[in-house]
């Protein structure tokens, strides 16, 4: 039987080299006590910057219905991606929408979801994961 979570901490981080280029994605989730559950590291092929951070919390996403949540904080350090997801800026890159519903799918049956810009310093133990990822891809 796998526990069922009531909240995790999320950080999630996308990065592309060449924007667009071979892109990776590092996610990292802790419970409420801070003990670490979950890492991903994954190449996602070609893709930009932003389409990279898309992936990321679609990863964090997918990892947390596995994991059983019910409360979520998704901090990432795109505030671009931030702000969408939390509607207050219009997706206007029609390759970003598709993303953006994705995510609005996957986030059905969470009770609670909220989205944290912070500052990269913040978000090293994702961005590590995600170079890995793109590094391991070369």
């Amino acid at each position: 039987m796998t526990l069922k979570y009531q909240k995790l901490i999320i950080y999630t981080d996308g990065g592309a080299r060449g924007n667009p280029g071979p892109a990776g994605v590092g996610v990292v989730i802790y419970d409420e006590r801070n003990n670490k559950l979950a890492e991903v590291s994954e190449y996602i092929g070609k893709a930009t910057n932003n389409q990279a951070e898309y992936n990321a919390v679609i990863a964090a996403l997918k990892k947390a219905k596995q994991l059983r949540a019910e409360d979520i904080k998704v901090y990432l350090d795109s505030e671009l991606v931030c702000q969408q997801l939390n509607q207050k800026y219009k997706i206007k890159n029609k390759d970003l929408a598709p993303l953006f519903v994705k995510i609005w799918n996957l986030s059905i049956g969470f009770k609670k979801i909220t989205y944290h810009h912070i500052p990269r310093e913040q978000n090293q133990e994702a961005d590590r994961l995600a170079n890995l990822a793109m590094d391991n891809s070369i």
